[in-house]
């Protein structure tokens, strides 16, 4: 399993698949089903085969849902 590095808070990169998994603890099929239904971040095409996401929508949307906690 590889390691994913940990960076400053905000610090704005393109995330790639693997990396969103292991921040939102979703997996692919769940992560797409929820950009359809507008409940998560839009990826960003980077090529032909490649997704990215940004990284500070993700840090945003995730600090949104602990902040939504009861």
């Amino acid at each position: 399993m590889s390691q994913i590095p940990v960076l400053p808070p905000n610090e704005r990169r393109i995330l790639r698949l693997d990396e969103v998994e292991a921040k939102s603890g979703f997996k692919r099929a769940h992560i797409y089903n929820l950009m359809r239904a507008g409940k998560f971040p839009q990826a960003l095409r980077l090529g032909v085969r490649a997704v990215g996401w940004d990284s500070v929508e993700i840090d945003q949307w995730i600090a949104e849902r602990l902040n939504n906690r009861t």
